[in-house]
């Protein structure tokens, strides 16, 4: 079983704000939430591995998933002075990411074959290899919790976690599966 006081206290350590156990039984993964992806609004879709549909269909996610039963919530939350604060945003972003890889590096010694879903597209390689050629890094690169498909609201909701924390704040979610 996983000592869940000790992943808070590791990811507590790495800067995270909140943290919670994650029951994989949990999470769906839901149609219309890889459909908001297909809009292509932050224009990734279909440009790298991690993001739809490169990353595979809900079916692979799903499998993927399904083999798992426990994990980690993680968020930073940022404070911005007003709604269209993006540089508060973007750095937010940015201090998510560094303690998604760092602490994925921590819990990847432990639990080797864990599995990390980001907030946000990969950012390992400037350029990625899609469709031309295999991902570079395969163990290193990352899907958002959304090109799997999961409304991060309800996964949150499920588990116990917060996920707005008032005005002018900005809330970056990620997850890391276990065995």
């Amino acid at each position: 079983m996983i000592d869940l006081k000790e992943l808070t206290a590791m990811a507590e350590k790495q800067g995270f704000s909140h943290t919670a156990f994650l029951d994989c039984s949990t999470i769906e993964l839901r149609p219309e939430v890889r459909q908001m992806c297909e809009a292509n609004t932050c224009h990734m879709y279909g440009r790298c591995w991690s993001c739809p549909p490169g990353c595979g269909s809900l079916d692979s996610c799903r499998e993927r998933i399904g083999r798992y039963r426990y994990g980690i919530l993680v968020q930073t939350i940022g404070q911005l002075e007003d709604e269209l604060d993006g540089e508060a945003m973007m750095e937010t972003e940015a201090l998510h990411k560094e303690h998604f890889h760092s602490f994925e590096r921590i819990l990847r010694k432990q639990y080797p074959d864990l599995l990390a879903i980001g907030a946000g597209c990969c950012t390992k390689c400037r350029t990625c290899t899609y469709p031309d050629a295999p991902c570079r890094f395969p163990r290193e690169a990352f899907s958002s919790m959304e090109a799997y498909g999961m409304l991060v609201t309800q996964i949150c909701q499920a588990n116990g976690l917060e996920y707005y924390y008032g005005s002018y704040t900005i809330t970056y979610t990620s997850c890391y599966l276990l065995r």
